[in-house]
C-alpha cells in the first residue's frame, strides 16, 4: 500500500466511528442495549464497506451464526488492497449508553493481515495497562503493591497519588483490598474496557493505570490503541467457568503464559480510532441540536507515533443523503 494512502486510511477510519456514535447517541438512556449495538453496528457496517481496503473482521460481533454483521471472518472494505485485520466494538459501555451513564465509545482498530491474537475459546484476561510515563515498569506476575510502587516511581509521584481503575465486578473484590491497601485511589467503573485501558495511557483523564479482568477481545483492540501511544499492557488468560477450564486442560492452553502488546497485536504498522457517544474522561460524547450534531474522535497510528484529537460537526440532513438509514 503507498506511504500516502497508508497515511489516509487512519483519517477514513474516524468515518466509521462517528457514524456508529451518531448512530447509536440516539438510544442513550433509553434502556435498550440489544437496539444500542445494532444501531452502532449498522452504521459501522455501512461506512466499513466504503473504504479502500481488504478487511477481515478479526475481533466482532461473534460467530457468524450469532451476529447478523461484524462476525468474526466477515470480509469488510470495498478494495483488494491493503489486507488488514479489523477489530471492532461498536460500543464499548452498552450498558452505560442504554442508561445515559458516561465513557461510552464506538472503537476501531486495523493492522496488517495475521498479525492479531485471537482467543475464541477463553473470553477473559487478567490485564494491567500503563501509559508510556510507566512503559516496561509492569510485571503482572507481581504483587499489586510492587507494581504500583514502579508506576508511582516513573511518573514522579507517591502510591497515594495513583488512581486505579477498574472492573466494578464481585470478583475483583481481593484485587480492590490490595489496591486499598497499598494507599492508591480506585476508580470504578461499571463497564467500558476499552475505554479504562485507553484513558490509563492517555494525559488529562486522571487515571495511571488499570487492572483487573476483563474481555480478552477488548484487550486486542486496547493493545493497538496503547502500541500508537507507547504505553504497555500485560495480560494473562483466565478461563471463567468449567467449560473453560475444560478447554483449557483438553488442548493444553498455557494461561500462565504472560501476553504483551507484540503479542496481541504483532504488526508495527496500527490504527486505532474512537469516538465518545456519552461523555467522559477521554473522549465527549455526541451532542445533539436540531438538524447538527456534534462529536469527538481520537485517531492514532502507531507507524508514526501521531495521535489526533478530531472534533467535528455533522449537517445530519446531508449525512441522511448518503445513507439507509436517517441521522436524524
Amino acid at each position: 500500500m503507498a506511504e500516502t494512502m497508508d497515511r489516509n486510511l487512519a483519517l477514513e477510519l474516524v468515518r466509521v466511528t462517528e457514524a456508529a456514535a451518531l448512530m447509536a447517541g440516539r438510544w442513550m438512556g433509553r434502556g435498550d442495549k440489544e437496539a444500542v449495538d445494532q444501531a452502532a453496528v449498522d452504521a459501522m457496517r455501512m461506512v466499513l464497506d466504503t473504504i479502500q481496503m481488504n478487511g477481515v473482521v478479526v475481533i466482532g460481533e461473534g460467530q457468524k451464526d450469532e451476529a447478523p454483521m461484524l462476525y468474526v471472518g466477515e470480509e469488510v472494505g470495498c478494495a483488494d488492497e491493503p489486507k488488514v485485520d479489523i477489530a471492532v466494538d461498536p460500543v464499548d459501555g452498552t450498558r452505560l449508553l442504554a442508561f445515559g451513564m458516561p465513557n461510552s465509545i464506538t472503537v476501531l482498530s486495523v493492522a496488517e493481515r495475521g498479525t492479531m491474537y485471537a482467543s475464541p475459546d477463553i473470553m477473559y484476561m487478567d490485564k494491567i495497562a500503563v501509559g508510556p510515563d510507566a512503559a516496561g515498569q509492569i510485571d503482572i506476575n507481581d504483587s499489586v503493591a510492587a507494581n504500583l510502587d514502579r508506576i508511582a516511581r516513573a511518573k514522579g509521584k507517591g502510591i497515594g497519588d495513583l488512581t486505579v481503575v477498574i472492573l466494578d465486578r464481585p470478583r475483583h473484590e481481593t484485587l480492590i483490598q490490595q489496591v486499598r491497601e497499598a494507599g492508591a485511589r480506585i476508580k470504578m467503573i461499571t463497564d467500558g474496557d476499552v475505554a479504562g485501558a485507553v484513558m490509563a495511557s492517555m494525559p488529562g483523564t486522571g487515571i495511571d493505570v488499570m487492572l483487573g479482568i476483563g474481555g480478552a477481545p477488548e484487550a486486542v483492540v486496547a493493545a493497538c490503541a496503547l502500541k500508537c501511544i507507547g504505553g504497555d499492557l500485560q495480560c494473562k488468560l483466565w478461563p471463567r467457568n468449567d467449560e473453560e477450564r475444560r478447554i483449557v486442560q483438553e488442548r493444553n492452553i498455557d494461561t500462565d503464559r504472560v501476553l504483551g502488546l507484540d503479542d496481541l497485536v504483532s504488526s508495527d504498522n496500527v490504527f486505532f480510532a474512537a469516538t465518545g457517544i456519552t461523555d467522559g474522561e477521554l473522549l465527549r460524547g455526541v451532542h445533539y441540536a436540531g438538524d447538527r450534531a456534534t462529536t469527538q474522535s481520537i485517531v492514532m497510528r502507531s507507524k508514526s507515533g501521531t495521535v489526533r484529537t478530531v472534533d467535528a460537526t455533522h449537517q445530519l440532513s446531508k449525512l441522511g443523503q448518503y445513507a439507509p438509514f436517517p441521522f436524524d
